[in-house]
């Protein structure tokens, strides 16, 4: 494997959260020896091969409600993405008992090969990794693309993989229970509201992604959004060497369109530049990316309305740096379970640039309260019919605009979900 087979045997680990992150730490902590439980709230959720694999690695699986007895005895608590600490405080040993708690990311981090590359923030994140990936396979190193995004690091480890760079997209959730991860170089590309449904307040969120930055040395560097300089300067969160980024029209493509495009863009060169990338490498390297599905992406026209799917765009600032794309005559596809933002401080932007908004699904009261009076607003229950109803609005050179600024948890499984529909809706039109 890599060397450090049986490396924690006798140590009693319990995985809380049964998603890929989870399994794929459950299954290396067995590759390491270690006596290992894996936890999730469903019943059902390991099935099939998964659970055939996990038993057969000696990886006991315990599904319900948590309770003190599955942490008897631990020596290390791994947390996959999204498991919010606070709620088993009550359940774990105290005092000299107490296990370490750490992220999936921080597990594998101690054991992956390859210089590291980490992306966070709360918009932007799988589209700059994409790029950054790309922009690194370009000039000829060997890149694993994962963390956040497809594979998790855990699953990168087992395979034995020996990438020359580890591009990794990073959530406040893996960030918060790091303790020693180190990337060479780590990426903040912008901070707004989001997931404070896990977070206790915005400094907690921001401290979470901040911890992404505290093991890094001198030697290392934090490419950071000069929009956050004045938040950032006086604290001392890394020892890293810092790089501020702004937009910039260096780099243009038709593929990533927007301000914020051109900052994630900007970012990416300069996280690159130590790996042999050049100007001339990145507008290459841009000329053959090919952008992740419902982000910005360009569906096609029906009777002159050129389609969009934003599906991915869940926050406020999201569906701003959306809008801020267009030029005008915009038909808003909007809502769904709102995670909070200001979305009243979108008014001049609707003002300016969008014909009408139709809101679908739940959300409605949010909406309708910030938004009234600044563009035609009406509400359909499902997409189809606030499609339909956008289109008795349009005209030849308008665009339908899917950016809802918000979950998708009312109507869909998920954000490809909602997208995928989009884009039905859109054939059915044709």
């Amino acid at each position: 494997m890599f060397g450090h087979e049986g490396e924690l045997a006798g140590t009693r680990a319990v995985v809380v959260g049964a998603g890929a992150s989870g399994k794929a730490a459950a299954l290396l902590l067995a590759r390491l020896g270690a006596v290992v439980r894996l936890l999730d709230r469903k019943p059902d959720a390991v099935t099939g091969d998964d659970a055939l694999a996990l038993t057969g690695a000696g990886v006991v699986l315990d599904f319900g409600e948590h309770h003190a007895g599955q942490f008897a005895g631990a020596a290390m608590v791994v947390l996959s993405p999204g498991v919010m600490l606070p709620p088993l405080l009550p359940l774990l040993p105290a005092g000299d008992a107490a296990p370490e708690v750490i992220s999936e990311l921080e597990l594998a981090g101690r054991y992956s090969v390859g210089r590291i590359v980490a992306v966070t923030g709360t918009n932007g994140k799988t589209t700059t990794s994409g790029l950054a990936a790309h922009v690194l396979q370009s000039v000829g190193l060997k890149v694993f693309l994962g963390g956040n995004i497809g594979t998790p690091l855990s699953q990168y480890v087992l395979d034995g993989q020996e990438a020359d760079v580890l591009v990794l997209e990073v959530s406040s959730y893996q960030a918060q229970y790091c303790t020693s991860f180190r990337p060479d170089v780590a990426v903040l590309l912008n901070f707004s509201p989001n997931h404070l449904d896990h977070h206790a307040d915005m400094a907690e969120y921001l401290d979470a992604k901040l911890n992404l930055f505290a093991h890094m040395r001198p030697e290392d560097l934090a490419v950071l959004p000069a929009a956050m300089r004045g938040e950032l300067a006086d604290r001392h969160f890394t020892r890293a060497r810092i790089k501020w980024f702004e937009s910039t029209d260096r780099f243009e493509s038709d593929r990533l369109p927007g301000a914020h495009n051109q900052a994630n863009m900007e970012a990416v060169f300069q996280a690159t530049l130590r790996f042999r990338v050049d100007e001339r490498c990145m507008r290459d390297a841009l000329d053959t990316f090919e952008p992740y599905p419902h982000r910005l992406q360009r569906v096609g026209q029906v009777r002159g309305v050129t389609f969009v799917d934003d599906s991915k765009a869940t926050t406020v600032d999201a569906l701003r740096a959306a809008l801020e794309s267009f030029d005008g005559g915009v038909l808003l596809l909007a809502g769904g379970v709102y995670k909070g933002g200001d979305l009243a401080s979108l008014a001049p932007l609707l003002r300016r640039k969008v014909r009408a908004v139709c809101l679908f699904g739940a959300g409605r009261e949010v909406f309708e309260a910030a938004w009234a009076g600044h563009a035609p607003l009406a509400w359909e229950p499902t997409m189809d019919k606030a499609v339909a109803r956008l289109m008795t609005w349009a005209e030849p050179g308008d665009t339908m605009l899917l950016s809802p600024a918000t979950a998708s948890f009312d109507l869909y499984a998920n954000y490809k979900e909602r997208g995928k529909h989009f884009q039905r809706v859109f054939e059915a039109l044709r």
